[in-house]
């Protein structure tokens, strides 16, 4: 929703571009709100098409001189920029919990979990190394380098400000392109952080920029011919949309969409380590990671037994404002908290036992922020729509089948694809599961199997359009394109030869 500024002494937002903020000329705004208290604390400018052209242009006209700046140099930006977001990461886990409403303590680990792949990127000299052939034909040398694309639109979500976008832009600069991110509307104080810190680390202007907005800002960067590339994290429905409009204009696209992850538990497990663990991937940022668990799948007879131990725990937990003694923050908006409550009120319409009720109950909180406490639904079946849909809450459905074979086909047959995870004292069932599932992370006995960051993150199926997913490797070759050369410097002329060349 975009709304006019209401209160002159509530501070006004800006974009940063080539370097320095710009003010949003476009006459439209979006409220930013702190979730614990539902306050409005700030008025986002909404970038236009032309501002956002702006933007892109900025990254174009940088682009040139980062190309040709040596490997050396931008190693040492981005050791620099390391060093500066380790002395001052409280700085931003604070700004992420101002806007996005999680605990101190999980926005400090989302930034440490960024960290890791700007830590990677550093490391770029090696991951950017081609390869050589001496006498591939007589007198004949071929090598390959690979080259940076140009200017890169990175489009992130609200769940995770800094981390998400860090999966991408400290590769892509290191690799020698040039940014324009385009942060979510709810939480845009990281990005705008982010790109002063960059400044302080020595980056020149106009390599890292921030454009501010909505859809008008997105279509913008999908449609414009500058544009070589984009990097999207958010929902299923949207990163369709990104996907087939970004390559309908010619550009790479890695879009990473929703998720449904299963956690299996089976007969043999410990079921206090499951138990923990199911509670802290489910409700962990109030459920609002796209690698929450939020189907935990019992097998056998282990059913009662697993959710008395959830519930027992889960009933402790105390929700409210993130900077308070909280282990779980408000959701994002009171948008967000209709919604979940919603699906709630339709599991328990269309069956499920309500076990643990974060519809109501006290929070630690002043004002009247958008909490919703931890909430634990048992008996689900597959066509309630908190199973069917990504919830995005600190709701945790609990299905019962009887055997290994049907929780893997519960898995299999679900749209996503993003993140599982099985609990078991057996090896070899272990080695089978992560053979049988259709996902592209696994975890065994590791609820949220986040890779590292020289690993790839990504799904499959309808949680990842394009054929690329994020950091690591694949990472690096996203944002790079190949280029093989083939030279030869011969000591007399060799004559008029029309026929094609062959290696002789």
């Amino acid at each position: 929703m975009t709304s006019t500024i209401d209160s002159p002494d509530t501070r006004v937002l800006h974009h940063w571009v080539g370097g320095k903020p710009l003010e949003g000329v476009s006459g439209r705004f979006s409220d930013v709100t702190d979730p614990a208290t539902g306050a409005v604390t700030g008025y986002l400018p909404l970038a236009s098409e032309e501002e956002t052209a702006v933007a892109v242009a900025a990254a174009a006209a940088a682009f040139p001189a980062w190309r040709d700046t040596s490997l050396t140099r931008r190693t040492q930006i981005l050791f620099r920029f390391r060093e500066l977001l380790n002395e001052r990461a409280p700085e931003l886990a604070a700004l992420i919990t101002a806007e996005h409403g999680k605990v101190l303590s999980d926005a400090a680990g989302e930034v440490a979990r960024g960290q890791e792949v700007v830590e990677f990127a550093c490391g770029m000299p090696h991951l950017l190394k081609g390869s050589a052939t001496e006498n591939a034909s007589t007198g004949v040398d071929v090598h390959s380098v690979r080259q940076p694309l140009g200017v890169v639109g990175i489009i992130s979500p609200f769940n995770f400000p800094a981390m998400v976008p860090m999966w991408f832009f400290p590769v892509a600069i290191a690799a020698g392109n040039t940014v324009v991110l385009k942060p979510s509307e709810k939480v845009p104080s990281a990005a705008l952080w982010i790109a002063e810190l960059w400044s302080e680390a020595g980056l020149p202007d106009g390599v890292f920029n921030v454009v501010n907005g909505d859809k008008t800002a997105v279509d913008a960067l999908l449609t414009s011919p500058d544009v070589k590339a984009i990097s999207f994290v958010g929902s299923t429905p949207i990163a369709r949309y990104i996907y087939e409009t970004g390559t309908a204009h010619g550009k790479r696209v890695q879009a990473l969409g929703g998720a449904k992850n299963h956690m299996v538990v089976l007969p043999d497990a410990d079921l206090d380590l499951a138990a923990d663990q199911a509670v802290n991937a489910g409700y962990g940022s109030a459920g609002e990671r796209c690698m929450a668990i939020s189907a935990l799948v019992t097998v056998g007879d282990i059913a009662d037994t697993l959710v008395a131990k959830i519930a027992e725990r889960t009933r402790v937990l105390r929700t409210g404002d993130g900077r308070r003694s909280s282990d779980m923050g408000p959701l994002v908006t009171r948008a967000a908290q209709e919604r979940v409550t919603g699906y709630v009120d339709a599991g328990e319409a269309a069956g499920a036992t309500v076990v643990i009720d974060g519809r109501t109950g006290g929070f630690d909180a002043d004002g009247d922020g958008f909490f919703v406490g931890p909430t634990l639904l048992d008996n689900v079946t597959t066509e309630m729509s908190v199973y069917t849909d990504e919830i995005f809450g600190p709701v945790l459905s609990v299905l019962r089948v009887g055997t290994y074979p049907e929780a893997v086909e519960l898995i299999n047959s679900n749209p996503y694809g993003n993140g599982t995870a099985l609990f078991t004292q057996n090896g070899a069932a272990a080695r089978r599961f992560q053979n049988e599932v259709e996902v592209g992370m696994i975890g065994i006995n590791v609820p949220v199997p986040v890779p590292m960051a020289y690993y790839s993150f990504g799904g499959w199926k309808n949680s990842l359009f394009g054929d690329t997913h994020a950091h690591g490797t694949e990472g690096v070759h996203f944002y790079t394109r190949a280029k093989v050369v083939t030279t030869r410097w011969p000591h007399t002329a060799t004559g008029v030869d029309l026929g094609f060349p062959t290696n002789s």
